[in-house]
């Protein structure tokens, strides 16, 4: 069966009781912000290409309240974090630097590039979103910070791309991860049912409805299985693309036809180029075309170009994994199934299919039986993005 999970409220009330036990007062502000998963244009992002993500009902919960104390003291509930699950520091925008523990570098990001100077606060993090899946924990832990501080300091961002934009700043800076911009966006203007399509070139943003999904679902499935995509191998696809862009005198892939790619071979590089750069120029175009059918509600054509992503990126880019390919195959197996691919950067993670609703449960337990790995499933529809809760 699909792992269940709490809803915003169920995390908001968890989060609550914790700060009244830790800080012997009640928090006066909470928020939330989401993971995500993108359904399809991967590896298009730094190649000014179009991303369709759509915000998860997982999410990060943030509940507290300004301190009388001279620094800000968080608690993180995270498993992940261990023994280091709090951190205290001044709260001073322009000195504010990272350090120990990691997790709370994504925290002290935000502080560090939002609007105006942060008063020192108390806050408790607790969060649905799993780490190390590719479902964005580190955005939404981004986002559901930044919304907090708008929150506690009674100052907002003019509009959501700047806030979006700070957020990937802070990931930059602190974290030491040079992430693109899907995810913070994501995150930030998901609408519950919708996907987002993000033009990567010119950050302008369309809400792509998909209230007609009601016979399907989108299933999640984490292989469990760790990363093995190091940043060296992300970078030299990247750096790949980038020089096949320059060969073909353009400013990025996004400016290339399949026409171009005849040029490329005639300039006799690499076959690795080559693969690369189809990869992302049909990914683009799949990307289009896949918001072109969700518009017109053919979910057999969505789901086809979602096959068609995923083996381009197995066979092309080069980015699955034995657990990723097992885990689609699968899923593909079984008759109403329409589309199965990886999601994320790649080599671990989830991967996400589009289904029928009542074949759910046969389809997991189809997996179970083929896959070797602990996979964990979850049931997600487009979820609302960063918001601020009640604390009653």
């Amino acid at each position: 069966m699909a792992t269940t999970i709490p809803s915003a409220n169920e995390l908001k009330s968890e989060a609550l009781q914790i700060f009244a036990k830790e800080f012997g007062e009640n928090a006066n502000v909470c928020v939330c912000a989401p993971g995500r998963v993108n359904l399809i244009g991967e590896h298009t992002d730094y190649n000014e290409g179009f991303v369709l993500p759509m915000a998860l009902p997982m999410v990060t919960v943030i509940a507290g309240k300004l301190s009388h104390a001279k620094k800000c003291k968080i608690i993180s509930l995270s498993e992940t974090v261990g023994s280091e699950n709090q951190v205290e520091f001044e709260a001073n925008c322009k000195s504010i630097k990272p350090g120990e523990p990691k997790w709370a570098n994504y925290v002290k990001g935000c502080i560090g590039n939002f609007i105006c100077d942060v008063p020192p606060f108390n806050a408790v993090i607790v969060s649905s979103v799993p780490v190390g899946a590719g479902l964005s924990s580190s955005a939404a832990l981004e986002v559901a910070t930044y919304t907090f501080l708008e929150a506690l300091t009674g100052v907002q961002s003019k509009k959501p791309e700047d806030k979006a934009l700070a957020c990937q700043r802070a990931e930059h800076d602190f974290a030491g991860v040079p992430c693109g911009i899907m995810d913070q966006f994501i995150s930030v203007m998901g609408q519950e049912g919708y996907a987002l399509l993000l033009d990567c070139k010119d950050l302008s943003t369309k809400q792509i409805p998909m209230s007609q999904i009601n016979d399907y679902a989108f299933l999640i499935t984490n292989s469990n299985a760790p990363h093995k995509l190091s940043s060296s191998a992300y970078c030299k696809r990247r750096d790949s693309c980038y020089e096949a862009a320059k060969r073909l005198n353009k400013k990025s892939l996004r400016e290339v036809s399949i026409s171009d790619i005849q040029v490329l071979q005639s300039q006799n590089v690499s076959e690795e180029m080559i693969k690369r750069t189809r990869h992302v120029v049909t990914e683009i175009q799949r990307t289009i075309d896949a918001v072109v059918a969700l518009e017109k509600g053919d979910f057999n054509i969505f789901g086809q170009l979602m096959n068609e992503s995923h083996n381009s990126l197995k066979n092309d880019y080069e980015v699955s994994s034995d657990e990723l390919d097992a885990l689609v195959t699968a899923a593909r197996e079984i008759k109403g199934v329409l589309g199965s691919r990886l999601t994320g950067a790649g080599f671990g993670g989830c991967t996400v299919t589009l289904l029928k609703k009542d074949i759910i449960d046969k389809t997991i337990k189809h997996i179970k039986a083929k896959y070797s790995g602990n996979a964990t499933f979850y049931i997600a529809s487009p979820a609302m993005g960063a918001r601020v809760l009640d604390t009653n």
